[in-house]
């Protein structure tokens, strides 16, 4: 699993084997990076996710579909429309298997109304006991942020809770991949809220490390999230629906 920063902060995601061979791309905004990131490793793009139809998340499909034209393109059926080049519509509940790998969607509306995830479980380990090797990993848009969520663009506050509410009863391990570099500004927004909330204000400063250093701070974990996201921690709607509408008007 590998990650390219492009434009400036996204994130589009890569799923690959430790050589050359076939890849899956997810959520790309644009083209000519992702094109030489997989050049460089020999990896030939199989497929590529989208989990909705912002052009931040959908731009780089069209290039990368000139240089490998087989790749399929999977989004959800329902946002055809809006993602016009997809050849595999999914809907919430699907399954499917992708270099070797379950992929589960999820229906998570709320950014937008069509908007879903892909969840991987872990894989099985060798672990004594027969524990799972690692957690799974999540590709979750604009859903889920580290330490936020995204803005209510077409759903309402319930849906986006409902969604929110989904991702957070996955297993604490799950890696969360989401695509923008807004951690550090969530958490500067959540500390404002919590001033007195120590897991939030030692995340904050964790995190200013790493943005300093030049690092990302993806992936997050979802036992990370349900520690310090205010959002994900939202107990109704109405406390959701407040932090949004408190964060969107946030200048700190």
């Amino acid at each position: 699993m590998s990650l390219i920063p492009v434009l400036e902060d996204n994130y589009v995601f890569v799923l690959h084997g430790d050589g050359p061979g076939p890849a899956v791309v997810v959520d790309p905004a644009v083209a000519p990076p992702v094109i030489a990131w997989l050049e460089a490793r020999g990896l030939e793009l199989a497929a590529i996710l989208h989990t909705h139809h912002h052009s931040d998340h959908i731009g780089g499909s069209p290039g990368l579909l000139r240089r490998w034209p087989r790749a399929e393109v999977i989004a959800s059926a329902a946002d055809r429309m809006r993602i016009p080049l997809q050849t595999r519509g999914v809907a919430g509940g699907d399954r499917l298997t992708l270099l070797g790998r379950e992929i589960q969607v999820l229906a998570v509306p709320g950014h937008t109304s069509e908007h879903i995830a892909f969840f991987l479980p872990p894989l099985e380990g060798t672990a004594a006991g027969g524990a799972r090797a690692g957690g799974g990993e999540l590709f979750c848009g604009d859903t889920l942020f580290a330490g936020g969520c995204g803005r209510i663009f077409e759903g309402t506050p319930a849906q986006m809770h409902a969604a929110l509410q989904r991702l957070a009863a996955l297993p604490p391990s799950t890696r969360v991949w989401c695509a923008h570099e807004y951690t550090e500004a969530n958490l500067r927004w959540a500390a404002a809220q919590e001033p007195g909330d120590g897991a939030i204000a030692e995340r904050l400063a964790a995190v200013g490390t790493s943005r300093a250093a030049g690092q990302p701070t993806i992936p997050s974990t979802i036992g990370a999230e349900r520690a310090t996201n205010l959002f994900l921690r939202a107990a109704t709607v109405e406390a959701l629906a407040e932090r949004r509408h408190s964060k969107d008007h946030w200048r700190g």
